[in-house]
């Protein structure tokens, strides 16, 4: 292959995305930023891609390095090329996201680059377009989870019907009405119910659940449109 001297040289990064979630509010993971442009401002997991190394490769490297974070399921999202998203050179991004349960990987956590969970509706400003990264990542969570009960996978083994509520709140930003939530989980069959109960938030205190494996692995492709119609949720 014969090469233009004239063609534009760009470099090639990786920009990680990790939302969390800690049993009552859906949160995102953010680093300060180390050096300029933009120095300690909050920024996503970022880095540039090595010789040798493939994107996966290169993203779970970063994220292990940055924030301590390892065996986090990454998936790719999108790339993002705006020739004037970097003030200084041209760069290419391609997005990662997972979705994790916080207290399975809060030890794993490193705060040497001052990672920080913030509410993903109150997290601060960010550099770049780092922002658009992160709402073109939440509109794929809310499509994925509309199609299946994906999101349950984000719980610990035993938990309450409120939490995941709450789950599905915090990604599709809304209330959500409680009596339908129950009758859709209900209708699934994925749940089943144990005699413990959750008593920190009252006397009475929720029934724990626990998801049956069997029957999410067998019946994962037949719930299509889980959550009907999701663009109504929407807030």
């Amino acid at each position: 292959m014969t090469y233009n001297t004239t063609e534009t040289k760009m470099l090639l990064a990786v920009d990680c995305i990790i939302f969390g979630f800690d049993g009552e509010n859906l949160k995102i993971l953010l680093i300060k930023r180390g050096f300029e442009p933009e120095k300690d401002k909050w920024s996503l997991m970022g880095g540039f891609i090595k010789e040798g190394e493939s994107l996966d490769e290169a993203a779970n490297k970063i994220l292990l390095q940055l924030t301590g974070l390892e065996g986090v399921y990454l998936e790719q999202l999108y790339a993002f090329g705006n020739p004037s998203r970097d003030p200084d050179e041209r760069i290419v991004s391609v997005a990662y996201f997972a979705l994790i349960d916080i207290h399975k990987y809060e030890t794993q956590l490193s705060d040497r680059y001052h990672a920080e969970w913030f509410l993903v509706n109150e997290m601060p400003a960010l550099i770049f377009d780092h922002g658009q990264m992160v709402e073109i990542a939440r509109q794929k969570i809310r499509y994925k989870a509309a199609l299946h009960p994906l999101l349950f996978e984000l719980l610990p083994k035993k938990f309450t019907i409120p939490q995941l509520q709450s789950l599905y709140e915090g990604v599709y930003n809304t209330k959500i009405d409680n009596r339908n939530f129950i009758r859709k989980l209900t209708s699934t069959g994925l749940l089943i119910k144990l005699e413990e109960k959750d008593k920190s938030n009252s006397k009475k205190g929720a029934f724990y659940f626990k998801l049956d494996k069997k029957k999410y692995k067998a019946k994962f492709q037949a719930f299509l449109n889980f959550i009907p119609n999701p663009e109504n949720l929407i807030s």
